[in-house]
Parts: structure tokens; sequence; C-alpha cells
């Protein structure tokens, strides 16, 4: 993980709190929503914090900004859901922990249900 970038540039700073989520850095992630960063912040294709660690297969982090009030269902800029992020790329601890947050199946385009289905998984919302 690069350094954290100085206080003088908050575009660094977000670019930086992104690939925290992406890396799975849930610990230093949550102390900076902790101390303020908002939890729903968006990149440029309106990924959330929360997508990015949930595509990247990140559970621990996504717990982490589920209990800081992360929106679980929160769609990017292509109208994708985190859930269906997680099960298009099969990460099965991700999609245990947003279904517990109440992540709806059938947010955003495609749904989770309809990319469950399409990967031969119709049983993760039956």
């Amino acid at each position: 993980m690069t350094e954290i970038p100085d206080g003088s540039d908050p575009a660094a700073l977000a670019h930086w709190l992104f690939d925290l989520a992406r890396a799975g850095d849930a610990a230093r992630l949550a102390a900076y929503v902790d101390a303020g960063a908002p939890v729903d912040l968006t990149d440029a294709d309106g990924n959330t914090l929360l997508m990015l660690a949930a595509y990247h297969g990140q559970a621990a982090t996504v717990a982490a900004l589920v209990e800081r009030g992360a929106d679980v269902d929160a769609l990017n800029g292509r109208g994708q859901s985190p859930l269906a992020g997680a099960v298009f790329k099969g990460e099965d601890a991700v999609i245990d922990v947003l279904r517990a947050a109440g992540a709806s199946p059938d947010a955003g385009t495609p749904t989770a249900r309809a990319t469950a289905a399409m990967f031969g998984r119709p049983d993760l919302f039956v």
C-alpha cells in the first residue's frame, strides 16, 4: 500500500481511500471513515468504497463499511449493485455479509438474482 498522501490534495486522498477499499485494509479505511471521510464516497465511475471492496472480495472491509452505514444498494454509474458485483466475481463471503446487511438481490441492472441465474447459482436467492 502506498504512503498516506499529504492533506493538501483531497483528490489524492480520495484515490488512496479507494485503493484501501480494493486492497482490503479494513482497519485503516474504517479509521478514516470514523474520522469523517464519507462512507459512501464515490469515484468517477460512481463506485462507492463498498462496491470496490465487494468487487475485490474484501469481506472484512465490506463488513466494516456496513457497520459504519454504507448504502448496501448504492448503484454505480453502470447501474450495478455491490451484491451483483460480488455474485459476478463469485465472492461468497462478501455475498454473505451483504445479504446479512439487507442488500436487495433485485437492485440494479443486471440484478444479483439475474447474475446468479446466469452463472448457474440461482440457489443464492431462493
